[in-house]
């Protein structure tokens, strides 16, 4: 199975294919935080990545998070690799229209559930690109600017793309001010 196909399961198909770890968490938190075992951990078997969710006192609720940490991570780490026809084509793909703006640039913020889609697609074409900027924007059609505010709105996306470089040999990206 690839990422595309693991991130568009259901929460319980995507739990299926978790070990789920409950354990009790340390902390600030009280009687009741020391009593329970609330915190969550997944192992996503297929892909190796494992998340954790310990903040809240409720073990559902912390489960509700592991999965929606589970799908980001899932974006941010797996990579799908893009044949050349692909990476021609990839500014018409559905994850990138959904994100553009009226003037065609990439125009969403980090929060939005449509970024994490269009940030593990980014993270692809750059990774297909030998991690060079100026080759991945004119593959996504917009300009080098945009794109670097685009992987900046979010660290972990930011920190991906300065892994890709780093494995394709080139300099890290320096942050905007």
């Amino acid at each position: 199975m690839s990422r595309r196909l693991w991130t568009a399961l259901s929460d319980d198909q995507l739990l299926r294919q978790c070990e789920v770890d409950v354990y009790r968490a340390s902390g600030p938190g009280g009687q009741k935080r020391n009593k329970t075992s609330s915190a969550v951990r997944l192992r996503h078997g297929p892909s190796g990545v494992i998340v954790i969710a310990e903040e809240s006192r409720s073990q559902h609720a912390n489960k509700a998070k592991a999965l929606r940490r589970l799908r980001q991570a899932l974006q941010l780490r797996c990579r799908e690799p893009l044949a050349a026809a692909e990476l021609a084509a990839i500014g018409d793909r559905p994850e990138i229209a959904a994100v553009r703006n009226a003037a065609g640039r990439l125009d969403v913020g980090s929060r939005d559930p449509r970024y994490w889609d269009a940030a593990a697609l980014i993270l692809d074409v750059l990774d297909a690109t030998a991690a060079r900027v100026r080759d991945s924007a004119a593959a996504l059609r917009v300009t080098s600017a945009n794109l670097l505010h685009f992987l900046q709105q979010d660290p972990k996306v930011w920190e991906q793309a300065n892994a890709l470089r780093r494995r394709h040999g080139q300099n890290p990206l320096r942050a905007e001010r």
